[in-house]
């Protein structure tokens, strides 16, 4: 049996050698992502494992053409499944496969630790700090647990961030179409996305990206935000119309925001524009903002999480060549 990985860093390498090992597989890897002009390299594999920042292409014939080689799935080993046309691959015969929770917690503590550095205005001190002016006037900071804490999307990763501003006495408010009463006890669900963004002191973006989440946050939603208060997006790029929380920023309608992702990041992340003139402006201007934060989609990378995506994806593969049942299939 022969799997091959496609998009492999550096970092993942020691886990996908011990699962390797572990079951006796024999995996293959390679740094490139999975497009139809690559889709040849998986021919005489069992099994492909992909991980893609980019949808892999307009041409559905590249699902069929797995297929014909004979692969009975397509396995992303990230929770976000956007990039590939499930539609198409399932028309294929292909099972397709993720891995939803790898570690909620990696994403959650990151929303966290966003969240603290903007409540003590630590941005803006490291800005003050570099132009060597140590004065703290202006600057206040506020303690969590005065704060309200509003949470869309109050799933897995949702739910963990939930349990954790909790923890240190925020308040917590949530808005999610599904309602779990398991975390009943950390907050408090309302009735509507506009109740939340009314009286929340931080927007904590947790949603999964389809169609009705595309632009969850827009000039109106940001509109109804207070004007000291936070956003973090440690979901998907397209929630925010960054367009239009460049407006808000610049406006003073909100405090600050603090971005894992953003509206076309694949032209971005994970690669060095060092003395580049940035084309995508929005983020260009973003990032000369002191009370903006922007990583580079990195809410996941953790040890824990690293190896949870190996593991979690091969045995999806191991299960599906062996007609086994797995739950992370669409």
């Amino acid at each position: 049996m022969k799997i091959l990985m496609f998009s492999v860093r550096d970092d993942e390498e020691a886990a996908i050698k011990a699962w390797a090992e572990s079951n006796h597989v024999q995996v293959d890897t390679n740094d490139l992502e999975f497009h139809p002009d690559t889709a040849e390299l998986a021919r005489g594999y069992d099994g492909v494992v992909i991980q893609q920042r980019s949808a892999i292409g307009d041409d559905p014939s590249v699902y069929q053409k797995l297929a014909d080689m004979g692969l009975k799935q397509l396995t992303s080993r990230t929770a976000g499944v956007d990039t590939i046309d499930i539609p198409a691959a399932k028309k294929a015969g292909l099972t397709v496969t993720n891995v939803p929770a790898y570690s909620p917690n990696s994403v959650a503590e990151m929303s966290v630790a966003q969240t603290m550095r903007l409540i003590r205005n630590l941005e803006l001190f490291d800005s003050r700090l570099g132009q060597q002016n140590f004065q703290w006037a202006g600057l206040q900071a506020r303690e969590i647990r005065s704060l309200t804490v509003g949470i869309i999307g109050a799933g897995r990763i949702g739910g963990t961030a939930a349990r954790l501003f909790h923890g240190l006495g925020a308040k917590v408010i949530a808005y999610d179409v599904v309602r779990h009463p398991e975390l009943e006890d950390v907050l408090t669900y309302v009735d509507t996305k506009e109740d939340l963004l009314k009286q929340a002191d931080v927007v904590d973006l947790h949603v999964d990206l389809n169609e009705t989440s595309k632009g969850l946050i827009d000039a109106a939603a940001l509109k109804l935000m207070k004007n000291d208060a936070f956003i973090i997006n440690a979901s998907r790029g397209p929630v925010i119309v960054t367009g239009d929380l460049v407006d808000a920023l610049k406006a003073g309608e909100i405090a600050g925001a603090a971005l894992d992702t953003v509206e076309g990041e694949a032209a971005l992340f994970n690669q060095n524009h060092q003395g580049e003139v940035l084309q995508d402006t929005n983020v260009a201007q973003l990032m000369q903002m002191p009370n903006v934060m922007i990583t580079p989609h990195v809410g996941f990378y953790t040890n824990l999480a690293v190896k949870n995506m190996v593991d979690i994806s091969l045995n999806d593969v191991l299960a599906i060549l062996k007609g086994q049942p797995t739950d992370h299939a669409f």
